[in-house]
């Protein structure tokens, strides 16, 4: 079962390791946990619906409760607190094209507003209904979930846009193929919430981004159906794709999604190099992407973050001896972990090998095998889980993400540390702060940065604490040459920071499309553009 106020499986649990509640009460100091409320309790202040009648419409209290927030910190304590603010009035979930055309229909004739729901796992505001005189339809496409075809030939997919991350691969791989889009979300995230949130998976730097697997598809508007054929490419003026690439529900639902597929890989593996400090370790790592060697990932920890890791990982035996070898190697104080991984036939996996060793040797680079890669394969999409282990101890996890060029990387990097972990210093609180970089491009790559410290004395504080933290952070974010998301999306929680960096006209061109596709402004309102 779903875990109602959390991520993931409410049988599967992250535990730390022993070490890891010392390691934190060192750096942050000893927490205490908040006491938080039942679903029982959290459906009793479910208020009446606003909707009319309608016989696709589901007005019972779990399913506003479960369908009220997303995966941010912010959602998470209000689910844990009960303090939801605003719940939908109803929840849908359509089968068919046919079903959502109904529902915008239904939205249009009585004034309803209506918030698309794929996974649930936004961390930026996508899903949440906000506070209005109109009432609020949340609509689930979770049942919208099938292969609807395959196109060999051509090598696209044709899915049902509420299709999780694990049936996509299932149904793909029976068939010999794989779309290859892996974020951390995976576990829960849909096809069709890739697609409106821009999203980016773990091995990109192999398959692409969404942008480069989103072929076409069907989308239903208040205005119609639109339907994008899918092309190679293309000269033919603006490509309507982009318009629904990162357009969050505010143009209409997307009900079919098509698809870029690859054969299945006949290898692949992951493997870790150390560097003995962040300036070889990001230098390396610039070379292999411009030299555009056939890695399908790469992620790049600071000293920061690979202490942390190494310390939360348990299997103290291992990590002792591996502490020691490199501390032989000239790696004991300061060094950054680079994780990669190769795919593709056994030769170009060989030669792939081959070259990665031979550049992170020319910086020092200590190669360590596939036991810590496969260590990380196998823990990939349960990181999430953290949160919940960390929350029934007293602390507090969130992340923050960005994209910049390479000359501006260490800049952007040290002012999004130096801001987060010094903005509670008024309030005498310590902020655990570490970063890797998650994403590679010959121009630059996204900034991945997590952030614990202690909950407060009251869910209201704990939720200042964290609006300190990060609005502060995302204006110096946009402020210092960062984008708002480079795979989060905006949501709600960016919105305000998105003029700084699309400018006015950029601004003017989006809210244009939004209008036009939706001049009443039902269609989840305050997302990506504030109004």
């Amino acid at each position: 079962m779903r875990r109602w106020n959390g991520w993931g499986d409410d049988q599967f649990n992250l535990e730390l390791p022993d070490g890891g509640r010392r390691f934190l009460e060192d750096r942050i100091g000893a927490a205490s946990p908040l006491s938080d409320i039942s679903l029982e309790e959290a459906c009793a202040r479910v208020p009446i619906s606003r909707l009319p009648a309608h016989r696709d419409v589901i007005l019972d209290a779990e399913d506003r409760v479960r369908h009220a927030r997303g995966q941010s910190l912010a959602d998470w304590l209000a689910m844990r607190s009960g303090e939801f603010g605003v719940f939908p009035d109803g929840v849908a979930y359509p089968e068919s094209s046919r079903d959502v055309k109904a529902l915008l229909h239904y939205a249009a004739d009585q004034g309803v507003s209506l918030i698309p729901y794929g996974g649930g796992t936004s961390v930026a505001g996508h899903i949440n209904p906000v506070a209005g005189e109109k009432p609020v339809l949340t609509v689930d496409m979770g049942r919208m979930n099938r292969l609807i075809d395959l196109d060999r030939e051509s090598q696209i997919a044709t899915f049902g846009a509420g299709t999780p991350g694990p049936l996509v691969e299932s149904r793909l791989r029976a068939l010999g193929y794989t779309l290859g889009h892996f974020p951390q979300s995976f576990e829960l995230s849909t096809i069709g919430g890739w697609v409106a949130s821009r999203s980016s998976g773990q091995q990109s730097l192999r398959y692409g981004r969404i942008e480069q697997l989103f072929a076409g598809g069907l989308i239903e508007t208040l205005q119609g159906t639109l339907e994008i054929p899918t092309f190679p490419a293309s000269s033919a003026g603006p490509d309507i794709r982009e318009m629904i690439l990162g357009s969050e529900g505010r143009i209409g639902l997307i009900t079919e999604v098509k698809v870029r597929v690859t054969p299945l890989p006949a290898h692949e593996s992951f493997h870790v190099v150390f560097f003995p400090s962040w300036d070889k370790a990001r230098a390396a790592c610039r070379e292999l992407v411009q030299n555009r060697t056939q890695l399908s990932m790469l992620r790049l920890s600071n000293a920061i973050e690979t202490e942390t890791q190494l310390a939360l990982a348990g299997h103290p035996g291992l990590i002792g001896m591996l502490e020691s070898y490199l501390s032989v190697r000239g790696s004991k104080h300061g060094k950054c972990m680079m994780t990669f991984g190769i795919t593709g036939s056994k030769r170009q996996c060989s030669n792939a090998l081959k070259e990665t060793r031979a550049i992170c040797s020319g910086y020092d680079g200590i190669y360590t095998g596939r036991k810590l890669g496969d260590k990380w394969a196998a823990k990939r999409f349960t990181m999430p889980y953290l949160r919940e282990a960390l929350w029934q101890l007293g602390y507090a996890v969130d992340t923050l993400e960005t994209a910049t060029d390479w000359d501006n990387l260490d800049n952007l990097l040290n002012l999004i540390e130096e801001n987060l972990g010094n903005r509670l210093n008024k309030k005498e609180e310590s902020v655990h702060v570490f970063t890797h970089l998650s994403h590679f491009y010959p121009q630059g790559c996204s900034i991945y940065t997590t952030y614990v410290f202690r909950v407060a004395a009251s869910y209201g504080e704990t939720l200042a604490r964290w609006k300190t933290l990060k609005d502060s952070t995302s204006t110096v974010i946009v402020n210092n040459h960062g984008t708002i998301s480079h795979q989060h999306g905006v949501g709600k929680d960016h919105a305000a920071f998105l003029p700084v960096e699309k400018g006015e006209l950029g601004m003017l061109a989006i809210q244009s499309l939004c209008r036009a596709f939706d001049p009443a402004g039902l269609l989840n309102p305050t997302t990506l553009v504030d109004q």
